[in-house]
């Protein structure tokens, strides 16, 4: 049967304490939910959360025999440009692949972990990738500001190795107005709090477990974890009296740790029940927006294979706290700054589309190039091998650095060069195997940054254009702490 082969999430560094909120905003709005949230860089976005998420989720598998990347996001980089192939040529996946974006609600992500496998069982692919990731802008003294968190979470499909195998699904499609935003606006716009809380999630889900359950012929105490995507803390517990579960039953919600991540929250919550489940739980998963998905898996003794990767528990407790509400404000470009005369020339410089376009796995895949004769990998790609005493011309073959362990050779902290993030960072990055570049460094200070440190790559944002709406990717280095 078809089911998940591999997952990998990707949670952004900087924690957001939801009182350093509260103090920001206080005077306008009144104090919201407890504990934190993720909050994402200011080089990082949806489509760069969504990478990265891809990237643990395919470490040491062949991507070559991947033939699908479905995207679902609810804040895409592009409304005219495919974000789903940007992240496969980002993966360096094969240009023969199906791919496609699904967005517009929330309930997105499980709509197109559902297609995907669809897709599978038509026997029109074997191996699909999807990735689901939202970094929402929120007005500030929302409450959606307070509840919202960056994240993304990805996930391997297929019928070989799977580790947790979809059961059964059910579905329900409702134009519920409790959230929307049209084509021109940057805000969200939500009708009362208790329309979208008391019609919208408590009815919508139990709706929806309730017709799995009677599809399947199934009651709420089969399932060893129940997963459903409500912020609010109480009406959660509510939630699942209604249903009959037991309290261990119902799998936390994550907001006071992580927040509410739009389309990777009920997979980013599924993928914490797996890191603790056995084979031959069942675990079911909802999702809500735009109605619900409510989706039944069995895990698999495959489980134990994968566990090692403990990708929330590590995502968790890697965090840096971003204790300014200016400087989380700046991020998302809501505070306009100071940027410098230095600034103004970098912004000022066109995006070379056609350059772009001919080095494409260069500058979004990372791929350089590695000498036939002599082994030696060099990025970015040579005509003639810069080892000494080789010189070899036009013997080269592509070679992915994205994927290689790095070490920092050198380093220097930049306090002229404009950042919204200062200093600004740069790294000289011995690859393992070979292979030497500079890169920028991110999610890291100055203060921790060690010679010999071992690095990882990290794909992210290095403009945007705003004159012409372009924005521009690239690979900065991430020590691995």
């Amino acid at each position: 049967m078809v089911g998940i082969v591999s997952y990998g999430v990707h949670v952004p560094w900087y924690r957001m304490s939801r009182k350093t909120l509260g103090e920001a905003m206080g005077w306008f709005t009144p104090p919201g939910a407890a504990g934190e949230k993720a909050v994402a860089n200011y080089d990082e976005d949806s489509l760069t959360l969504g990478v990265n998420a891809a990237m643990n989720c395919l470490g040491g598998l062949a991507r070559d025999r991947v033939d699908g990347l479905f995207f679902a996001t609810t804040s895409a980089s592009y409304k005219l440009r495919g974000n789903a192939e940007i992240i496969a040529t980002a993966l360096d996946l094969r240009p023969d692949i199906r791919s496609n974006d699904f967005t517009s609600c929330t309930k997105a992500g499980t709509s197109a972990f559902l297609t995907a496998c669809d897709t599978i069982e038509s026997g029109s692919s074997q191996s699909v990738i999807v990735c689901t990731s939202d970094c929402r802008l929120a007005k500030p003294g929302s409450t959606q500001e307070q509840i919202y968190g960056d994240a993304a979470v990805a996930l391997l499909l297929g019928k070989d190795d799977v580790i947790a195998t979809l059961e059964g699904w059910y579905s329900l499609s409702y134009d519920f107005p409790d959230y929307w935003k049209s084509e021109e606006e940057i805000f969200e716009h939500s009708w009362e709090e208790r329309f979208s809380r008391d019609v919208g999630y408590t009815k919508f889900i139990p709706e929806a477990i309730s017709g799995l359950l009677k599809k399947y012929n199934l009651t709420i105490k089969d399932f060893a974890k129940i997963i459903y995507t409500c912020p609010y803390t109480r009406e959660h517990a509510s939630i699942g009296k209604t249903l009959g579960a037991e309290a261990n039953q119902i799998q936390d919600n994550m907001i006071t740790t992580m927040g509410d991540s739009g389309t990777a929250y009920p997979l980013m919550m599924l993928i914490e029940a797996l890191e603790d489940a056995k084979p031959g739980d069942r675990i079911m998963v909802v999702s809500y927006g735009g109605g619900s998905d409510a989706l039944s898996f069995l895990v698999t003794d495959k489980i134990e294979e994968v566990k090692k990767k403990e990708a929330i528990k590590t995502s968790l407790a890697l965090r840096k706290e971003l204790s300014s509400y200016e400087r989380y404000a700046s991020f998302r470009d809501i505070l306009p700054i100071e940027k410098g005369i230095r600034s103004e020339y970098t912004e000022g410089t066109p995006t070379q589309i056609s350059r772009l376009w001919r080095q494409r796995r260069a500058i979004l895949a990372l791929v350089g190039s590695r000498c036939k004769v002599c082994g030696t990998p060099q990025y970015p790609p040579q005509r003639v091998c810069v080892k000494p005493g080789c010189g070899a011309i036009d013997q080269m073959e592509p070679y992915r650095f994205s994927d290689k362990k790095g070490y920092l050779f050198t380093y220097t902290a930049d306090n002229l060069a404009f950042t919204i993030n200062p200093p600004q960072l740069y790294g000289v990055v011995n690859f393992e195997g070979g292979g030497r570049f500079w890169f920028d460094l991110t999610d890291c200070n100055q203060d921790s940054l060690k010679v010999g440190m071992p690095l990882k790559m990290s794909f992210r944002g290095k403009y945007f254009d705003k004159h012409r709406g372009i924005h521009g990717y690239c690979w900065k280095s991430v020590p691995v702490l």
